[in-house]
Order: structure tokens, then C-alpha cells, then sequence
């Protein structure tokens, strides 16, 4: 088990767009960029093998970054005979980003702070208030609006945290949604956020009081 005072004070940081990672969740990433192979490849000569998976900011201000983004540890990665990578990103903590820092790699890094996401370290959550039977009628009904196929059968039989995650980073929200689900303080937030950004696309975005 990995505590937070194992966790790096600055971390490289990936600022992709639309990505979401999520504590006990797996990302797939395609580096191919030089800056990121760098990143990579400095990124494994350590020990925690920590990248931060974090938005661009596309509000006003000076922050280039959302403030909070989640770190993963490479556990998996391939090359391809063009020379790019393939990796899987393990999800381990969310942080909170306290000053990017530049200049010194040719991708960006940032003093981080765990304090806040201890739960992200301990044992999957639970949903005390999961009602599968519900949300299952309520996603296929989303799937149908959206054009969107998925093995049943793996969702059915998934526990409410793989399930719930793993919908929240694949599902086609904006960045600023899954920024929200991102920032979801528990489980059953994320569910409840989660619902109602399926509800709300299915209506055809006409609620703007929807995150509010």
C-alpha cells in the first residue's frame, strides 16, 4: 500500500484535454510527441513512476493547469518500430497542483499537494446508495441517445467503483464534466454527477444550471 508521504513533491504533468484518470483506474495513453517520450524516459529512471494526468485551464487567469488533476504510475508501456510508446497509467492519487514549474524540461512539471485525497490510497469505495437496477436503465438509455455500444454483460457484472470510474473517463462529456467528475469528493458524487450529465445530454444540454 502506498502512503502519501511515498508520493513526490513535483511530478511531471500531462496536460491532455478531455482525459480523465481516477484513483484504481487504468488510462491508455499514445506518446509520440518528443517532449513526452522525454518525459517518459526520465519519468522511469524513478522510483514512483509518477505522471500527472491533469486539464488545461481554459478559463481566464494565469494557471495554464486545472488546480486539481491525478497522478498514475507507468505500469505498462510498449514501443512501436516508429519509435512511439504505448502506455497504461495506473491511477493512484489525485493532487492539487501548488505552482507549475517550467523551464527546466521540455514538458512541464508542478509542485503538487496530496493533502485532501488521502481516500485515494486506501481500498475501492463504496456506493451505499447504488441502485444498479436504476442506473442501468438510466446508461442504456444514454447509449441508445449517444449511438453508444458496450458489452453489457462486463457492465453488469462490474462493482459499483469500476464501474462508475470507468464510465466517468470513457463516456464523450466535455472537459469541463469530467473535470467535475474529477473533483467528485466521493464515490457516490461521482454516481450522482455522473447521472445527471447523462440526463442532461439526453435532454440536449438545455439545463446551463446543470454544475452549478
Amino acid at each position: 500500500m502506498i502512503r502519501q508521504s511515498d508520493l513526490p513533491d513535483t511530478i511531471p504533468v500531462f496536460p491532455l484535454p478531455g482525459a480523465l484518470l481516477l484513483p484504481r483506474s487504468r488510462l491508455p495513453l499514445h506518446l509520440f510527441e518528443p517532449r513526452y517520450l522525454q518525459m517518459l524516459e526520465d519519468t522511469m529512471k524513478t522510483s514512483a513512476r509518477l505522471i500527472g494526468m491533469v486539464a488545461p485551464n481554459s478559463g481566464s487567469g494565469d494557471r495554464t493547469l486545472h488546480t486539481i488533476g491525478c497522478a498514475g504510475r507507468v505500469t505498462q508501456f510498449s514501443e512501436t518500430e516508429d519509435g512511439r510508446y504505448m502506455v497504461t497509467l495506473a491511477g493512484v492519487s489525485r493532487f492539487r497542483v501548488m505552482r507549475e514549474v517550467s523551464g527546466f524540461t521540455p514538458y512541464l512539471k508542478a509542485d503538487v499537494s496530496w493533502t485532501g485525497f488521502e481516500r485515494d490510497l486506501g481500498k475501492a469505495e463504496i456506493d451505499k446508495g447504488f441502485d444498479r437496477p436504476v442506473f442501468m436503465k438510466t446508461l442504456s438509455r444514454y447509449f441508445e441517445s449517444q449511438e453508444l455500444s458496450t458489452d453489457w454483460d462486463s457492465l453488469k457484472e462490474a462493482d459499483e467503483e469500476l464501474l462508475i470510474n470507468s464510465l466517468s473517463m470513457l463516456c464523450p462529456f466535455d472537459p469541463e464534466e469530467k473535470q467535475a467528475l474529477l473533483e467528485a469528493p466521493s464515490l457516490q458524487t461521482r454516481r450522482e454527477t455522473l447521472v445527471t450529465l447523462m440526463e442532461f445530454a439526453m435532454r440536449g444540454g438545455q439545463n446551463e444550471e446543470i454544475l452549478q
